[in-house]
């Protein structure tokens, strides 16, 4: 994180880009250094015991930021970004949260490039529930703007991922925009939201969400207030129907994962389309 507009100049980690280069207050990891390959295989294998360990022979590694491979315009990756990375579900990685945390790492600590996401947007983006408290319960930020749809909750609903979006709710992210309170089935804050945000477009908006998160009764509440049945909105395809048919991020999730090992399906395939 910026603390201040100077340029300084930091001591380099050795294999860092082979030579002493200004920085921003913060240490840099190349894009393929090996210690940034090694931090980021203990961070998604949990070996906890290496991860300490690490961390004990350089006690700021936990501040590193690891440059993708787009370069510096491109973004880069903290060690906590790397714990909340897709598709999410490391082993241990609550536990990796809370070592970074105790280390010194800061979970508002975006990724920079175009759109700079905290590790809370990425959680949020896998519905990885268990990451997401521990991010939380270290202080991150609810409300954060600037994620590839908003917020965490902006992207935990707008990808599906019912499991995080209730957990921000819970811990106190606001909803105040329609399409949010249908999709978390808050049919009193519907109704409040519906009186001030109340136009076509954001009634049939706010539809479909209801939809794609099976909210009937939201669902039927905004039919009554004049959502178009078959509205598609610009950044997603089909209809209110053709999204209730769908599944949610966590789903995918596993079903990618059993077949990534070669889990076979009793099914046919015209079975599973039926």
């Amino acid at each position: 994180m910026r603390r201040s507009g100077a340029t300084t100049l930091l001591p380099v980690w050795p294999g860092l880009y082979g030579q002493v280069m200004p920085v921003e207050d913060f240490a840099v990891l190349a894009h393929g250094d090996p210690l940034a390959v090694e931090l980021t295989q203990v961070i998604h294998t949990g070996d906890l015991a290496r991860l300490q360990s690490m961390l004990s022979e350089r006690p700021t590694l936990a501040l590193v930021r690891m440059i993708g491979r787009h370069g510096v315009d491109g973004g880069w990756r903290t060690p906590l970004l790397a714990a909340a990375d897709w598709p999410g579900y490391f082993p241990a990685a609550p536990a990796v949260v809370a070592i970074l945390v105790a280390a010194g790492a800061d979970p508002n600590v975006d990724s920079g490039g175009e759109r700079p996401e905290t590790p809370l947007h990425w959680a949020a983006s896998s519905d990885d529930r268990d990451v997401a408290v521990a991010l939380i319960d270290a202080g991150a930020d609810l409300e954060r703007p600037g994620g590839s749809i908003g917020t965490p909750l902006d992207n935990a609903i707008g990808y599906a991922c019912w499991n995080v979006a209730r957990l921000l709710v819970e811990r106190g992210a606001r909803v105040d925009v329609l399409w949010h309170a249908a999709a978390l089935g808050d049919l009193a804050r519907l109704e409040e939201l519906v009186a001030d945000q109340g136009d076509s477009e954001q009634i049939s908006k706010a539809f479909w969400h209801a939809c794609a998160a099976a909210q009937r009764r939201a669902a039927e509440c905004l039919l009554g207030h004049g959502a178009d049945l078959n509205w598609v909105p610009e950044y997603a395809e089909g209809t209110p129907l053709d999204t209730a048919n769908g599944s949610d991020t966590r789903r995918d999730n596993v079903i990618s994962w059993l077949r990534d090992l070669g889990a076979r399906s009793s099914r046919t395939d015209n079975e599973r389309e039926s």
